[in-house]
Formats: C-alpha cells, sequence, structure tokens
C-alpha cells in the first residue's frame, strides 16, 4: 500500500472529521487525491523552495476574502500556494507567491469539484470563532520541525474543526485543531 493510500485510510479512520468533510479534505489535497500521480513526492520535494509559510499566505488573501482553505501544492507540474477565499457570497482561488508571499492570481471558483468543497468549507466556517491561521500557528506550535502545507474545515459533531496537514522530510500528518 502506498504511503498516500495509508494517509487517506488514516485519515479516513479518524473519527474526528465527518465523513462530508472527508471527501472535501481528499478532493482538496493533491498530496493524497490520486495515486496515479507523484504530486506527494513532488510536493514534499518543493516545499523547501517556500520562502512564506501557509500562514503567511492565508494573511495575504485576506485581501481578496476571508480564507477558508489553504494548501501548497503541484499543479501541472508547477509549485505553488492556493488558498480558498469567500467575499459577499464569491468564491475565489487566490494564489499567492511562494517566495514573495504576494498576490500573484485570483479567479473564481467554478469546477463542480473544487466548488463543492469550497461550499462545505464555509458552512464549516460559518460558526468558527478562530481563523485558520490560529488553527495552522497551534498545530506547528504542538509539532517541532513540522511544516504546515495546508489546511481545510470540517465540522465534527455541528462543531469546526480544521484539519491542519503537516509534513517532515517525507512523513505527513494531519493535526485537528477546534476552531472554537
Amino acid at each position: 500500500m502506498t504511503r498516500r493510500k495509508l494517509t487517506v485510510a488514516a485519515l479516513l479512520g479518524s473519527a474526528f472529521v465527518g465523513i462530508i468533510a472527508m471527501a472535501g479534505l481528499a478532493e482538496h489535497y493533491g498530496i493524497i487525491e490520486d495515486d496515479d500521480d507523484d504530486e506527494g513526492p513532488a510536493l514534499t520535494k518543493s516545499i523547501g523552495n517556500a520562502k512564506v509559510d501557509l500562514q503567511q499566505g492565508l494573511t495575504a488573501s485576506e485581501q481578496v476574502g476571508q480564507p477558508i482553505s489553504g494548501k501548497f501544492e503541484v499543479e501541472d507540474g508547477k509549485f505553488q500556494l492556493s488558498i480558498y477565499t469567500i467575499k459577499d457570497g464569491n468564491l475565489s482561488e487566490v494564489l499567492v507567491d511562494h517566495v514573495t508571499g504576494k498576490v500573484s492570481k485570483t479567479e473564481p471558483i467554478r469546477d463542480d469539484d473544487d466548488l463543492a468543497a469550497a461550499k462545505a468549507q464555509v458552512a464549516a466556517m460559518a460558526n468558527a470563532k478562530a481563523s485558520l491561521k490560529d488553527a495552522v500557528d497551534k498545530a506547528t506550535g504542538e509539532t517541532a520541525g513540522y511544516r504546515a502545507v495546508g489546511v481545510v474545515p470540517g465540522l465534527k459533531d455541528g462543531h469546526p474543526v480544521a484539519s491542519v496537514v503537516l509534513v517532515k522530510g517525507e512523513e505527513i500528518k494531519t493535526i485537528n485543531e477546534s476552531l472554537e
């Protein structure tokens, strides 16, 4: 069984995040979504090139809207930092330059799968009192040597939580943090 499949199995085995949130998590994180590509290794190799961290990307995206999820990813062979935001009911994907920390591109979310994931994330953030940045700060503070590569909100028993994906070398782990 590949590490990606093991990661998905471990995540799915977690009682902490509901099934709908897990579907959104699996779709949102390219590092675990498609066993036929090599994005997981490409991501863990590329993350060292990022001069900004996930928290800086979340902060930068606030100029476009409220961050509802974020991740480093390799898409079409290109390493990038992608943040989903909402403002005035409009959902956008914000690309933050991983070297400068500045917003490099913003576009509306139109893909059906991405739109469904973003709507689930909005629902999870509806009653959140803490920000995703706060959750990432807490998770990274609890795990010396790990770097956050993604965060996505979900609901547990009707309460908002954030699943923070962390890497250290090639090791990947998820920590769930309350957003209340």
